[in-house]
Order: structure tokens, then sequence, then C-alpha cells
């Protein structure tokens, strides 16, 4: 890994772990439950890695991805439906799970890292995360933690067309940022 790469990867690691420091200490009781933070953790487990091993490219594409899909769900879906952008992307851990480390992951893994070819990766753990998350709603074993999870609030043809969105959309933003990268 080269010089950039290296910096970047620290970086995110720093702000990965304050913020994820917060949001445990915050959100205590199902924190694992957001992709947000799955997605975080992930890029900080991934940054170490490639940090250790010189480079980690299966792991920091599948973090990419997710922290992508992080980002984008939040400026497409979530704020949309009702969340406020400025606490969602310009304020508290939100700042950096929602903007700041998505985009330097992007930036660090695109530019500046070692690449797989994988790219089907991401939208199995998506699916596995999606199909997990609405049996535990389904049994009222966590609420949400987001609207199209709700499968009690809202129609079961509703929770399809979701379910089938997000795995499109994770599948689109997989080949996406495979292309940028250039394999």
């Amino acid at each position: 890994m080269g010089t950039a790469a290296i910096i970047l990867n620290v970086v995110i690691i720093i702000l990965e772990f304050v913020a994820l420091k917060k949001r445990f200490r915050d959100i205590s009781r199902d924190v694992l439950a957001y992709y947000t933070v799955i997605s975080n953790l992930l890029a900080l487990i991934s940054c170490a890695a490639a940090l250790i091993c010189g480079g980690a490219p299966v792991l920091r594409y599948l973090a990419t991805c997710m922290m992508v899909m992080t980002f984008v769900v939040t400026i497409c879906v979530l704020i949309p439906v009702g969340g406020r952008a400025k606490d969602l992307l310009f304020t508290g851990t939100g700042l950096y799970h929602h903007l700041i480390c998505p985009v330097l992951t992007f930036i660090s893994y695109v530019f500046f890292e070692p690449h797989c070819r994988t790219w089907t990766l991401p939208v199995i753990v998506t699916f596995v995360y999606g199909m997990v998350l609405l049996w535990l709603n389904y049994r009222r074993k966590v609420d949400g933690p987001y609207p199209f999870f709700k499968v009690h609030e809202q129609k079961r043809s509703s929770t399809v067309i979701w379910m089938v969105a997000l795995i499109c959309l994770i599948a689109v933003i997989s080949l996406f940022v495979r292309w940028v990268a250039g394999k």
C-alpha cells in the first residue's frame, strides 16, 4: 500500500473509533441492528487489516460497498422519509458514519488500494442482513431500525418492494465501485 492509502486508512480508523465508541455508548441495545453501524465497524476492521497485511482487497471492497450503501440510503431514503439532513449528515456520529467515513473509504479503496474482482459479496451480506432484520422485526424482537423493516406497519407488498429495491441498489453499487476502481 502506498502512502496515501496508509494515511487515509489511519484517518478512517481514528474517526471510526471515535464515532463507534460514542454510538455504542448512546445506543447500547440493538446497536448491531443498524446497517450503518455494521458497515462502519467493517470499515474500521478492514482498514486495520489493510494496514497490518499491506492490503485486504476483499474486506476493503465489502466495506466500501456497504459504506456507499449507507451514504446513498441516508441521502435518498432516510432524509426524505423524515430524517433531518442536519441530524443524519452534519452532527454527531452521523457526520462520521453517514458522510465523512463513507467518502474517505470510497476514495481510499477506489484510488489508492489494491482491488478485488468479486461483486457479489456485498449483495450476499446485505441480503442476509436484510432477511435477519425482517425476521427479527416479524418476531417483534427488534423495531426497525429503518422504516423499510417495520413489517407490522406496512403492507407485505411494500416490504417485498423495499427489499428488492435495496438488493438491486447494493448490486448496482457493487458493480459501480468495481467499475470506478477499474476491475
